[in-house]
C-alpha cells in the first residue's frame, strides 16, 4: 500500500531549525514575498517519502499535515512518480484549452463517475483550489443570470479577489483589500460545539437550525432576495475555520433551499475531498444530498498543481471562450490525478476511514485526559482538536462562554510537536488540524499520539 518506510520515529539531530535550514530561511526572507501565512515554527523540506520529511540538516519529521491536505498518497508515491516521469517524457504541455489530448476527457469521465452530483457532468480544469472556486462563481452567475452569493463565517475558499469575497476565516486574509469584488453575504456556520446562536444542540442531539432560519427568515426577507442569489457556497467540513463538520440536517436543508429558489449549491471539496474524510468526498457522508457544482484541488494530484470544477452538464452551458486557462488541465498534472484516484479507490479511501477512526479514538482518549481539549471532531483523516481554557472541556449543550478558546496554548503545542519531530498545523482560532497522508498506518498513529501527548503535557 505504501512506499517503503524503514523509519519508525522522527529523528531530530540538531537545534531546530538547523544551520542549513536557517540559510534557506534567511534567503527566503530576502527574496520571497512576506505575505505567505507560515506558522511560527520553521520547517524546511529537502526531500520526503511516504509520511517522512527530511530537512537539509538531516532531521526527519513525521508528517501529519501532508502539505495542508495535498499529498494524499504520501510524499513521492512510487506509482505517482512513475506515471509522472513517463508523462514528462511524452508530452509536458500543449494548452488543452486550444488543442486536444486524451488526459482531459479521461479524467473528466472519472470525475463524472465519482463526484456527488446527479446526472451527467462536465469539468473545467484549473491549477488550484482558488481557480476552481473562481470557475464555479463565474459559472453560477452565467447560468442563473444572478449576481449574489451566500457564504459562511469561518470559510476559506481562496485569496484571489472573487474567492476572497467568499473567504472569512481570518482578518489578515481581507485586511488591506477594501471592498469585496462580488456581492457576497456571510451567515453563521452551524458549529454545534461553539454554537453561534448560543443554543447548542437540541435535546434530541440535532442542530438548532439557526443557520437555516438566518437564511430563510432574515436574509431572504431583508437584504438578499432568493431570486437574486446565484449560489450558496458550502464547505461540508469547514477547513481553515477549524475542521468543523456541518450537521446533516443543515446540509439537507441547504439543498432544499437551493431547489426551492433555483440557487446553485456549490460544494467546496478542495480540502475535504479525495478520500480525506474516509469517503471520496465529504458530501458522500450526507446520503441523498447532491451538489450542483463541486470544486476540487489539493489531494486530487498528490502534490501536482491541479484544480477542477465539475458541474451538472446542463449547468455548464456557457459559450466558447467564456472561461479557459493556459496551464489548467496540464497533461502531467492530469496524469498524477488519474493515478491518485486509482490509488484512492484501490485502498487509500478505506485506509483513511479505518486508520482515521483509530486516530480519532486516540485523540478522544487525550480529550478525556486533558481538560484543555474542548472538542475532537471530523471524519477519516480530517480531524480537528480544539483547545480551550482550563475547565473548558464541556458538553456541546453548554454555552460558548464556558469553553473559552485558548489560541496561545494551541500555538505552544504546535511548536512543541515540531521540536519533537511531529508536523501538524493550526486552523481556526484555537484548533489543530490532523490531515496526514492517507497512507498513514496505525503504527504511525501510535507514535504521533505519543508525541502529541508529550507536547500537550509540556505546554499546559
Amino acid at each position: 500500500m505504501t512506499p517503503t518506510q524503514e523509519l519508525q520515529r522522527p529523528s531530530i539531530k540538531t537545534a531546530l531549525p538547523g544551520p542549513k535550514s536557517l540559510e534557506i530561511i534567511n534567503a527566503d526572507q530576502q527574496y520571497v514575498t512576506p505575505s505567505y501565512p507560515r506558522p511560527d515554527y520553521k520547517l524546511v523540506a529537502d526531500h520526503a517519502s511516504g509520511v517522512w520529511i527530511t530537512d537539509p540538516d538531516g532531521n526527519v519529521f513525521l508528517d501529519c499535515n501532508a502539505g495542508v491536505a495535498v499529498c494524499s498518497t504520501g510524499h513521492c508515491h512510487p506509482e505517482v512518480v512513475a506515471a509522472v516521469q513517463k508523462q514528462v517524457g511524452e508530452l509536458i504541455h500543449l494548452c488543452g484549452t486550444d488543442f486536444y489530448y486524451r488526459h482531459m476527457p479521461e479524467l473528466g469521465k472519472k470525475l463524472n463517475d465519482i463526484v456527488p452530483i446527479d446526472g451527467p457532468t462536465k469539468t473545467h480544469f484549473a491549477n488550484s483550489g482558488a481557480e476552481a472556486i473562481e470557475t464555479a462563481l463565474k459559472l453560477a452567475m452565467y447560468h442563473t443570470r444572478r449576481q449574489k452569493f451566500i457564504s459562511f463565517f469561518g470559510s476559506f475558499h481562496g485569496r484571489t479577489l472573487g474567492a476572497l469575497s467568499l473567504t472569512s476565516s481570518k482578518r489578515a486574509q481581507r485586511l488591506g483589500f477594501m471592498r469585496q469584488a462580488l456581492d457576497v453575504v456571510h451567515v453563521p456556520y452551524p458549529n454545534c460545539f461553539r454554537c453561534p446562536f448560543n443554543k447548542g444542540k437540541c435535546d434530541d442531539g440535532s442542530c438548532c437550525m439557526g443557520t437555516v432560519d438566518w437564511i430563510e427568515k432574515l436574509l431572504f426577507s431583508t437584504t438578499t432576495p432568493p431570486e437574486e442569489v446565484a449560489g450558496i457556497i458550502l464547505e461540508v467540513v469547514q477547513g481553515e475555520g477549524g475542521y468543523v463538520p456541518a450537521p446533516p440536517e443543515v446540509v439537507k436543508a441547504l439543498r432544499r433551499i437551493c431547489d426551492e429558489h433555483g440557487i446553485m449549491l456549490i460544494v467546496d471539496e478542495v480540502q475535504s475531498g479525495m478520500g480525506r474524510t474516509g469517503k471520496m468526498f465529504a458530501l458522500d457522508h450526507h446520503e441523498g444530498v447532491k451538489a450542483d457544482i463541486v470544486c476540487m484541488a489539493k489531494g486530487l494530484g498528490s502534490g501536482m498543481p491541479i484544480g477542477a470544477c465539475t458541474a451538472r452538464a446542463d449547468i455548464m452551458d456557457w459559450h466558447k471562450g467564456a472561461h479557459a486557462s493556459t496551464f489548467g488541465g496540464n497533461p502531467v498534472a492530469l496524469t498524477a490525478a488519474i493515478k491518485t484516484i486509482e490509488l484512492l479507490e484501490r485502498e487509500l479511501v478505506d485506509n483513511s476511514r479505518e486508520v482515521g477512526a483509530y486516530l480519532e479514538s486516540g485523540l478522544n482518549k487525550l480529550k478525556d485526559k486533558y481538560d484543555c481539549i474542548g472538542d475532537v471532531r471530523g471524519f477519516g483523516m480530517m480531524l480537528g482538536v480544539e483547545f480551550v481554557k482550563p475547565g473548558g472541556n464541556a458538553s456541546v449543550n453548554e454555552s460558548a462562554s464556558s469553553t473559552a478558546p485558548d489560541p496561545e496554548l494551541r500555538d505552544r503545542i504546535e511548536m512543541a510537536c515540531y521540536q519533537k519531530g511531529l508536523i501538524i498545523l493550526g486552523c481556526g482560532a484555537n484548533s489543530i488540524r490532523w490531515s496526514p497522508p492517507l497512507i498513514l498506518t496505525k503504527e504511525n498513529v501510535d507514535v504521533a499520539l505519543e508525541i502529541f501527548d508529550e507536547a500537550i503535557a509540556a505546554s499546559v
